[in-house]
């Protein structure tokens, strides 16, 4: 299962594509509000017992300062894949991903790129299908779809311009 969480509901338009790619994958989930700053006790409760809960991997989208993704890896032993999501307090979203990226050694966090949450939703399915060998097979399905819409516009753009 998958644990997806953001700092406020709105952060949900962005992390909307992360739960997508866990509905479309077939992978659990779970969607909450979790605030870094305005509901510490509870960040630090959902980071201590997602994994006794099923949850291996949490996806954390946080905009502005972004702490949420920093300091629920602090808490837990499951990997955590930050989303750094351009808010409306944003300096055009750079505040947020520095606030992941640059985690100190010894507290990871994955970043994916600022509003990618559905990089953050395949990484999780990647992580997931290491021991999952179904859903190996549907990753590599849809690496294949990417490859095989890579060429078709390849061919298109042969046939519109070349001579």
């Amino acid at each position: 299962m998958v644990g997806i969480i953001m700092g406020s509901s709105s952060d949900l338009g962005v992390m909307q594509e992360a739960i997508q790619v866990c509905k479309d994958f077939g992978v659990a989930y779970e969607v909450d509000i979790v605030s870094a700053h305005r509901t510490p006790v509870k960040m630090m409760t959902y980071a201590q017992q997602a994994k006794s809960r099923g949850i291996q991997v949490i996806i954390a989208g946080a905009g502005g300062a972004a702490h949420l993704p920093g300091m629920i890896a602090s808490a837990t032993i499951l990997p955590v894949i930050g989303v750094p999501v351009k808010s409306s307090n944003s300096i055009d979203g750079w505040d947020s991903v520095l606030s992941i990226l640059q985690m100190p050694n010894g507290v990871p966090v994955a970043t994916v790129a600022l509003n990618a949450a559905k990089n953050a939703g395949l990484l999780a399915v990647q992580m997931l299908a290491i021991s999952d060998a179904s859903l190996a097979e549907k990753y590599t399905a849809y690496k294949a779809e990417l490859e095989d819409k890579v060429a078709e516009m390849s061919q298109e753009t042969k046939d519109k311009f070349s001579k």
